[in-house]
């Protein structure tokens, strides 16, 4: 290997008295050499090659820049300081492999450079195999609509709650961002309801078709919920039912088993009422769910973490408002299943902060179904 004393040499040499073709050629042999033995270098040796690197970079034309930037972006030992000066590079052809590739660039310097940089360097940057939230953001907010729809189809990219809406925001007017983010496992059932609640019939139906197999139950529940919800407006006397429930809740008795017994001996108000308290639901939005379509209670009893039994025993008590057969059972038990908690409750917080947009409520009753089937 070249001693630090020999590569300094030379490169001053080449700055010093050499044509652009000489520094080129330098460069060249430097990063071959670099190459050759990076897997056996020190910190120290490492530290000297970037050195050097740097010097000759500022003196180099982009095009041979550029076969560097290739170079060097997939090493996870490549030289920091050369890896940096590369990235903030306004020509893009030289920025792009290190931003798309290159490990030794933090989270905090992705975040700078697409505050500032042009539109091409986000673009290479939403393409990283892994982002974190904070760099997201920046791409959510200020990418043009070609960075917004190759983060959302960037299964790495973690995205954070202000970054999904951003881009459903988007989504309004991009069909194709908005079945990338329909694809995406990670978007909230909540927001995913806001990307429905955006599209138009055609759209949305295209949307649907997007859903994964592995959230098609949980996403047939809620929606489920949004294609069956009916005015909130209270159809039966709970005074007497909710007070009582309230004295349980003080004397700390109101639980599951209390919720079963009520639905075991028909007392429909207390169920109502008891189930409201413990899913941190609303009354009127536990009866209209009653109301609708007999799974749609199915949310709330997850959130409250309801065992099956439970579950059962209410939907058989309003069973015969829906004409429900035995055999249906078992599908509604497995969507149950696929529901998870967390989705559950993010769903009833949903239904408390906001109504749902008319124009979903009719147009999702026949994509329901073909989930269903």
């Amino acid at each position: 290997m070249h001693t630090r004393q020999s590569l300094i040499h030379e490169l001053e040499e080449a700055l010093r008295a050499g044509s652009p073709e000489k520094r080129a050629d330098t460069l060249r042999r430097v990063t071959d050499v670099f190459l050759g033995g990076v897997d056996r270098f020190s910190d120290e040796q490492i530290e000297v090659f970037d050195e050097v690197l740097v010097r000759l970079i500022e003196t180099i034309e982009a095009k041979v820049l550029h076969q560097l930037s290739q170079k060097l972006a997939p090493l996870a030992s490549a030289p920091t300081e050369a890896i940096r000066r590369l990235a903030w590079n306004a020509d893009i052809n030289v920025a792009g492999s290190v931003l798309a590739h290159s490990s030794r660039l933090t989270s905090s310097e992705l975040v700078e450079i697409a505050s500032t940089q042009s539109q091409a360097h986000l673009l290479a940057i939403a393409g990283r195999t892994r982002l974190n939230e904070a760099v997201t953001d920046v791409l959510a907010h200020r990418g043009n609509p070609e960075v917004a729809r190759k983060l959302a189809a960037n299964q790495g990219a973690r995205l954070s709650h202000s970054g999904f809406t951003r881009l459903t925001e988007r989504a309004e007017v991009d069909e194709s961002l908005a079945q990338s983010l329909a694809r995406r496992l990670d978007i909230p059932l909540e927001i995913f309801c806001d990307l429905l609640a955006r599209a138009t019939e055609a759209v949305r139906s295209r949307l649907l078709d997007c859903v994964s197999p592995e959230r098609e139950g949980e996403v047939r529940v809620v929606l489920a919920m949004v294609s069956n919800k009916v005015k909130a407006t209270i159809s039966r006397d709970y005074t007497e039912a909710q007070h009582a429930v309230k004295l349980m809740e003080r004397d700390r008795k109101l639980g599951e088993a209390a919720v079963l017994q009520f639905a075991l001996t028909s007392r429909y108000q207390h169920a109502v009422a008891a189930v409201a308290a413990l899913s941190a639901a609303s009354i009127e939005l536990i009866d209209s769910l009653m109301h609708a379509a007999p799974d749609a209670i199915l949310v709330p009893c997850k959130a409250a973490g309801f065992e099956w039994a439970t579950v059962r025993a209410i939907m058989k008590m309003i069973a015969s408002a829906h004409a429900l057969a035995e055999q249906n059972f078992e599908g509604i038990r497995a969507d149950y299943a696929r529901l998870s908690m967390a989705t559950a409750q993010r769903t009833i917080r949903f239904w408390k902060v906001r109504e749902t947009a008319p124009g979903l409520i009719d147009s999702t009753q026949n994509q329901m179904r073909a989930l269903a089937s």
